[in-house]
Parts: structure tokens; C-alpha cells; sequence
């Protein structure tokens, strides 16, 4: 396994430049634990990793530090001697939602990625208004977006083929297909994505078969998966860890445990390019600042009661850009609490400064 074949590109090479007359040498993470990084070596050897102190340090919020797809420069280690994290290269692409909770920062999903696959499916899983999410936040990370409309098997065809048809009429920059992972069922289109260098990141909610497509991919059970519940239809096993997994068909895959909050990470630039069609409502709106929701003259809330628009889009539109609203205002206040931090650490180094050259003068007066 060459540098190649785990995504290396001549972006990565001039990063890493200043770091070869260092000794160092390149690596990719492929898992993270508590205590330690898994990362690829060239040649695809794997060791294990520990973080040095000064890259935790410079690390303005969490999501600055190393995560799952990034390429980092190791310091090689010893029998006795850790293999060490010295620096993170710059991200051609990262795919991030917004930490569960009242968090103002971002969760790395997965780093370097090219292709962002979201598997749902057409029945209890199905949700417009989260591929919305969705797809805002693989439009801002630079990746690629591939749909899945997975468990085909288990409903109609026409239900699968309207719920792909909707979720392709959000995006048009979104790929959709209807498979089973049950069944093999496009399979074949996945490999054909999973090039080597490529790296596509598996997100989705749990039970909608996103291990089951891995272990497909992988040739064996790589993920294990439980009996399915009748009833809802979910898998009984679920991922737990996030790891990148390099593919016996080429590429390499990014597996991640369900995820049951998709809070927004982006800007409002992104969401209103995610909303094209919304915008150009909106342009219609009598006034310049209107609300979209009780102004007079708002063509957004006109199309809504004329039925050209689907209320529940407008709807997530309007909370999506309350949400965003929101963490600013959160980041804005982290942010101003970090410098009255950084303002009381200098006073207190200053006084400190001050208080020790006083006892100089009054030792050398003493004397």
C-alpha cells in the first residue's frame, strides 16, 4: 500500500516538505481512542500513536486537533520510545456537525474525505427535512454527496422510488440510489466510486445498514450486525467506534456510529446557497429584512399558501437559520470570554513581572 493509495496528493506533499529534513515521516489516522491515534505508514504498515503536547496546545477548539482521515507527521519512536504526533497537515475537505449539546464548537466526522455517503431508507428512517441538514453540511465540507436509499427489500418499489426521487429533487448536486446491502444490490456502483486514493465517509442513523454495506465491501464481517427487528426494521448492532478502513476493492471507508443529532455546523452563506430556490423567493419579499413568516408582502409565505411550496421546507429553512443564529451568538461569547482570559493571565504575568523586580531592587538596597 503506497502513500497513494491511502489519499496522498501533491497537496499534502508540499505540506509535509518542511517536515522531511525533521526526520519525520508522513502518516494517515485511521482511529482515534482515549489514549492513543491508529495510523497507516507507507507501505501500510500500522502502529499507534500518541499526541505531542505542543499540537494539543496550539489547538484553538477540539476540532483543531487530529481526527479520523487527517495526514500528520510522526516522529518514528523506538523499542522504549513512542512513535509521536508532531504536526497536522492542513485538510483538503472536513466534514463536521455541530458537538451534541449546548457546544458552540464542531465534531470532526471525518477529515480528507471525497465522497460523504448518507444511507437512510424508505421507510421509518426516511426524512427530508435531515437530508437537508445533510446535505448543508457535506456542501460546506467540500466533499461529494452519495445517497443511499438503502433495505429496498423490506419496502415497495415505488416507495423506494419516490423516496429517491425526493431526496434527488433537494440537490441536484446529490448522486441517489436505491440498493440492499441484504441483497448486494449496488454494490457494483459503490466500487466503482471507491478508487484507490478515494475516501468516502458512511454516515446515517442507526440500524439502516450502514455496517452491513461494509462488511459487503470488505469481502468479510468487518463490522459485526445483529438479526433485524421486525417491527422497525433496525439492525440490533450499530457501530461504536469511528474508523477508516482500507478496501480490498480499492479506496478506503470511514464508518461512523449512528448519529441521532444533526445540529448545524456552517455559515450563511452555505445555508443560502442549500436554499437557492427559497432565496429566490425571497428576493420577491416587499421588504428588504422580512421574517418569513407574518410580514406583509412575503412571496416565501405566498408560495406557501398557494401550495408551489412545501410548508415543512420552509419551516426547517427558518429553523436552520435560527440555529446558526444561535452559534454565533455562543461563539461570539466563547470568544469573548477566551480574551478576558488571555487579558487576566497577562495582568496577573505583569504584576508578577513587577513584584519580582521590586524584590531584586529591595535585595541589591539590602545589600
Amino acid at each position: 500500500m503506497t502513500l497513494e493509495d491511502l489519499g496522498w496528493s501533491p497537496f499534502f506533499e508540499k505540506a509535509f516538505a518542511p517536515f522531511r529534513a525533521k526526520g519525520w515521516v508522513p502518516a494517515r489516522l485511521i482511529r482515534e481512542t482515549p489514549i492513543n491515534f491508529g495510523a497507516f505508514l507507507e507501505d501500510g504498515d500500522e502502529i499507534d500513536a500518541v499526541l505531542a503536547g505542543r499540537v494539543w496546545h496550539e489547538a484553538a477548539t477540539d476540532a483543531d486537533l487530529p481526527a479520523v482521515g487527517d495526514w500528520v507527521a510522526i516522529e518514528p519512536g523506538g523499542e522504549n520510545r513512542d512513535h509521536v504526533i508532531r504536526a497536522m497537515l492542513p485538510r483538503r475537505t472536513c466534514f463536521a456537525r455541530k458537538m451534541p449539546g449546548n457546544s458552540s464548537q464542531a465534531q470532526v466526522i471525518g477529515a480528507n474525505i471525497d465522497i460523504v455517503a448518507v444511507v437512510t431508507d424508505a421507510g421509518p428512517d426516511f426524512n427530508l427535512r435531515r437530508m437537508e441538514r445533510y446535505f448543508t453540511l457535506i456542501h460546506r465540507s467540500g466533499a461529494r454527496a452519495l445517497v443511499l436509499v438503502n433495505k429496498s427489500d423490506l419496502f415497495p418499489k415505488r416507495q423506494n422510488q419516490q423516496a429517491a426521487a425526493q431526496i434527488a429533487a433537494l440537490w441536484d448536486k446529490a448522486e441517489v440510489h436505491v440498493t440492499s446491502a441484504l441483497k448486494g444490490e449496488g454494490l457494483k456502483l459503490l466500487k466503482k466510486q471507491l478508487k484507490s486514493g478515494i475516501t468516502m465517509c458512511v454516515v446515517g442513523s442507526s440500524g439502516v445498514g450502514k455496517s452491513t454495506l461494509v462488511n459487503q465491501l470488505y469481502g468479510e464481517e468487518w463490522q459485526w450486525t445483529g438479526e433485524v427487528n421486525e417491527t422497525t426494521g433496525k439492525g440490533r448492532h450499530t457501530t461504536t467506534s469511528r474508523e477508516l478502513v482500507p478496501l480490498p476493492c480499492d479506496g478506503m471507508l470511514i464508518d461512523n456510529p449512528g448519529m441521532r443529532e444533526i445540529q448545524m455546523w456552517t455559515d450563511e452563506t452555505t445555508l443560502r446557497e442549500s436554499f437557492a430556490d427559497l432565496e429566490e423567493l425571497a428576493a420577491a419579499c416587499r421588504f428588504a429584512d422580512c421574517g418569513h413568516r407574518s410580514d406583509a408582502g412575503c412571496a416565501i409565505r405566498e408560495a406557501v399558501e398557494s401550495g408551489t411550496l412545501d410548508p415543512a421546507r420552509h419551516e426547517n429553512f427558518l429553523n436552520l437559520e435560527n440555529e446558526i443564529a444561535a452559534l454565533k451568538k455562543r461563539a461570539e461569547k466563547r470568544r469573548m470570554a477566551v480574551e478576558r482570559w488571555a487579558k487576566r493571565k497577562h495582568r496577573v504575568k505583569a504584576r508578577n513581572l513587577e513584584d519580582r523586580i521590586q524584590l531584586e531592587r529591595d535585595e541589591r538596597g539590602a545589600i
